[in-house]
């Protein structure tokens, strides 16, 4: 399944860079890119390259705030022909559930969850991947890009309670860009990237809440493009990150929550290339890698997040996988548990 996404999410990469008095060109071309393949933002480009580059051009800057100070340069407008349905929704759930409409137009690698706990609602992102890729700098951007369409959606005065990053905290020098970007209680080494919001905040009305622009922005899609509804992997690969720590990501409970036999939802992820056993391996290499990157997440937890019964069933899958067990991979990357 291809990894594609716009040339618009490099949007404020230049000047970010610029104002960092770095030249960006010998990165773009270490990463396979080139400023005259991003003159056009709907080009599609892939995925895994973006990522790179990002996580290159932090470390080549010293800057480890460079996805957020590009979130700063964007606007609802850079999601391109959905923004305009996306801003005119009555309310930010239905703002929402139009962005994940159209996924595969805006980032095909971002997956979004929304997820209730009492009267809070946690709004985490994740990417997809078919393997881990390093993206750290992708993550803070696309959370700052949520908070931001939150904040477009609902009024410039709206602001989420809480932020979540799955990264430790940067030196105190950095977290001016983040008090100026989300303006509400900032916490770091979580075990997901996320907006915690309040619960009302879903079904509040929208500031700018037109039904006549929405369901012309929806006619004029329709009209330039067919809409980018998720492909059956995409569900699963949805239901599978939502149910790994239940123990319940299995194909019978998935093709049971999609209205559909287990023979025909393998022959439907056959049509998409791909195979349940490998959507499931897929996620849960990309989120070990992230749970076992934050210091604090006992090995015994994550096991259990992963939907594994014992430690040991984690460690010769990630053994396997990763040709070192937890533990060790752990170490090799610096992080170790405290």
């Amino acid at each position: 399944m291809a990894e594609l996404v716009r040339v618009a999410a490099l949007t404020g990469y230049f000047p970010t860079m610029q104002g960092l008095g770095a030249d960006p060109r010998p990165l773009l071309r270490e990463c396979g890119l080139s400023p005259e393949l991003l003159a056009n933002p709907e080009q599609l480009i892939s995925a895994r390259a973006t990522m790179r580059l990002l996580e290159r051009s932090a470390e080549a800057t010293g800057c480890a705030t460079l996805g957020l100070r590009m979130a700063e340069e964007r606007a609802l407008a850079n999601l391109g022909v959905a923004s305009l349905l996306i801003a005119h929704q009555p309310t930010l759930r239905l703002a929402l559930q139009a962005l994940t409409e159209f996924r595969n137009r805006i980032n095909s690698t971002l997956a979004l969850q929304i997820e209730t706990f009492g009267e809070e609602i946690i709004l985490r992102e994740h990417f997809a991947l078919s393997s881990p890729e390093p993206h750290c700098q992708s993550s803070d951007l696309a959370l700052g890009v949520l908070a931001r369409v939150c904040a477009t959606v609902l009024g410039d005065t709206w602001a989420p309670l809480s932020v979540c990053f799955a990264h430790e905290k940067p030196p105190a020098a950095d977290m001016a860009v983040y008090r100026r970007l989300f303006r509400c209680t900032i916490e770091f080494d979580c075990e997901f990237n996320g907006l915690v919001i309040a619960g009302a905040d879903l079904d509040r009305p929208a500031a700018r809440a037109d039904s006549a622009l929405a369901s012309h922005a929806r006619e004029l899609i329709s009209s330039v493009m067919s809409p980018a509804m998720r492909t059956a992997s995409q569900e699963v690969e949805q239901m599978i990150m939502l149910l790994l720590p239940s123990g319940r990501a299995t194909i019978q409970y998935c093709a049971e929550s999609m209205g559909t036999t287990v023979r025909t939802l393998q022959r439907m992820l056959d049509a998409d290339g791909t195979s349940f056993s490998e959507l499931l391996n897929r996620a849960r290499m990309q989120l070990s890698t992230q749970y076992l990157a934050n210091p604090r997440t006992r090995i015994t937890d994550v096991a259990e997040m992963l939907g594994y019964g014992s430690i040991g069933a984690y460690t010769r899958w990630h053994s396997q996988m990763f040709g070192l067990s937890p533990r060790q991979w752990r170490a090799s990357t610096g992080r170790r548990p405290q």
